[in-house]
């Protein structure tokens, strides 16, 4: 028997459920652990509540984690116990112990402690993507990133900032604002005091961003399209702020799935030739 958090009807926070559950042996292709830090991420919650369904009732919650090999199953041969690991890989997160696919593990360098690595694979691979792939951040951009002291914000502060480009963060206190600074934002907007658009142009001196970055959602959507400059690029990768699918929806309405490019709705370009190369508003995955 282990210890594992587990949801037996989708809810609140009450839904988690703290109790002993068996973990069997590794079967084919499977690796047993003993976790030693589990990540926490805001897609655990949709899981919980219910706007991700799970395959079915009950679930361990969890989506990520780090630990040790204790025992490995036939046909593992790149795994031995002792090995520290970690992955991402759907529920299942929140235990002591659990068996997990031998190929959704990759092996943690010494360097690399057990609560980097519990952190590191969702944030630090969302990252990379959004980054490198979505929109390829290079010296001299400038980048608009809300929530800049949640743990994708913190991440891509720091990493837009070692690509060279010039950082502005949105956070909603003083104290999340001290965060982000000393994790290379150069400039920080308190977006509940500040009227986060106008501060954006302000410190642009009108010229306003080649990308922004939202995984809040909703009530950040409509400005951060008045932060772009023309042909700039939207990248909606969560929605925080709240739980339907708004923006997916809309994506639909005009024809488009997921990720989509859809026209720039403000600050459209002068010109009958540059109106037909709009700015692009990138849209997640449906699910």
């Amino acid at each position: 028997m282990t210890k594992a958090v587990r949801v037996h009807k989708v809810g609140g926070p009450e839904a988690l459920v703290y109790e002993s559950v068996d973990v069997p042996a590794p079967g084919p292709g499977e690796v047993r652990l003993r976790q030693h830090a589990v990540g926490v991420n805001f897609i655990d919650v949709y899981f919980r509540t219910g706007l991700y369904k799970a395959p079915g009732l009950p679930f361990i919650a969890g989506n990520e984690a780090a630990g040790e090999v204790v025992a490995v199953g036939p046909g593992v041969t790149n795994f031995h116990p002792g090995d520290r690991v970690a992955y991402y890989f759907t529920l299942g997160g929140y235990a002591s112990e659990r068996v997990i696919p031998a190929d959704k593990l990759v092996k943690l360098p010494d360097h690399i402690t057990y609560e980097q690595g519990a952190v590191l694979m969702l944030k630090g691979l969302t990252v990379w993507y959004l980054l490198h792939k979505t929109f390829k951040v290079e010296p001299g951009h400038r980048v608009l990133i809300h929530a800049a002291a949640g743990g994708i914000g913190l991440l891509a502060c720091q990493w837009a900032k070692a690509l060279g480009a010039h950082v502005i963060g949105t956070v909603g206190s003083k104290a999340k604002a001290d965060l982000a600074l000393s994790n290379g934002c150069d400039h920080v907007i308190l977006y509940n005091e500040e009227d986060f658009v106008a501060r954006v142009k302000q410190i642009s001196r009108n010229e306003l961003c080649d990308v922004v970055y939202d995984g809040v959602g909703k009530t950040t959507f409509p400005g951060s399209l008045s932060c772009l400059r023309p042909r700039g690029l939207f990248v909606s990768f969560g929605r925080v702020a709240n739980s339907e699918p708004w923006l997916l929806s809309s994506a639909s309405a005009n024809g488009g799935t997921g990720p989509d490019a859809l026209p720039k709705l403000t600050n459209r370009p002068r010109g009958r030739r540059q109106d037909s190369e709009p700015g692009n508003v990138v849209l997640p995955t449906p699910s």
